[in-house]
């Protein structure tokens, strides 16, 4: 094997790692941000376990960001809670770095 194939396949093994980072950060997220809306909504600690599984299951029927959002807003909404975009999006943005810094710090 020469160097060359050996740094495509370390190229390969880092980017399959930082895509299963990226992945259980993401996830991490969702469930943060059930987390924070069940709260918001005032569910049960019951209730909002089973609302953050739902947020992670949510992602997963388009890529993106906006299966989330839609169903969270959807969810304040439906509850008749008043919360912005922007307010949504930047709790998005929040989790995502702090998601990711977990992740990547083992925990």
């Amino acid at each position: 094997m020469t160097t060359f194939d050996d740094r495509e396949k370390g190229f390969e093994a880092k980017f399959a790692l930082d895509q299963e980072q990226e992945f259980k950060a993401i996830a991490r997220r969702n469930k943060m941000l059930g987390l924070w809306a069940a709260e918001k909504m005032g569910l049960s600690a019951d209730s909002a376990d089973q609302y953050a599984a739902a947020i992670v299951r949510a992602d997963m029927e388009q890529p993106g960001d906006e299966d989330v959002f839609r169903k969270v807003a959807g969810d304040f909404k439906a509850s008749g809670l008043t919360v912005s975009e922007g307010e949504i999006r930047s709790k998005i943005d929040e989790l995502a770095s702090i998601a990711r810094e977990q992740i990547r710090a083992g925990e």
